[in-house]
C-alpha cells in the first residue's frame, strides 16, 4: 500500500515512567514519560472482516511497550523512542511507525521536551 494512503492507529498520551537522562540525579528516580505512537497499517481487510486477526492488536502493543519502558534505563529519549519503534514494527501488520517520546519538565520554562522518530520495516533498528 502506498504510504500516502496508509491507514493509522494512534495510541495517544501513553503515560509511564522510567529512568531516563544523562545527569546523576536523573539516574535515581523514575521520571514521567509520555508516548504517542502512530502505527501505519493497511486496515481494509479488518474493516471488511471485523476480525482482530486482520489488524494490529494495539492492546498487545501497549503492554509490550509498557513492559519495555518499565525495565528501561536509557540515557537518551532517542534510544527509548527507537526501542519502542522496534517493538511496534515486530507486529506483522505494521509497516511504519512514528513514536513521540515526551519528557515533561525536562527544561525549565518548557512544558516538555520531545523526540519524534519515524521508522519503516526496511530501515528499522
Amino acid at each position: 500500500m502506498n504510504d500516502l494512503y496508509m491507514d493509522k492507529i494512534c495510541i495517544r498520551d501513553l503515560r509511564t515512567s522510567c529512568i531516563i537522562g544523562i545527569f546523576p540525579e536523573e539516574r535515581i528516580t523514575p521520571q514521567e514519560v509520555v508516548l504517542n505512537i502512530t502505527l501505519y497499517a493497511d486496515l481494509l481487510q479488518a474493516a471488511k472482516t471485523d476480525d482482530i486477526e486482520d489488524t494490529v492488536d494495539y492492546k498487545r502493543v501497549k503492554k509490550q511497550v509498557l513492559a519495555l519502558v518499565a525495565e528501561s534505563s536509557y540515557f537518551l529519549l532517542e534510544r527509548l523512542a527507537q526501542e519502542v519503534a522496534d517493538i511496534c514494527l515486530e507486529d506483522p501488520h505494521v509497516s511504519r511507525v512514528t513514536v513521540t517520546a515526551d519528557k515533561p519538565g525536562a527544561l525549565r520554562y518548557a512544558r516538555s521536551v520531545a523526540v519524534e522518530i519515524t521508522r519503516n520495516k526496511v530501515n528499522a533498528g
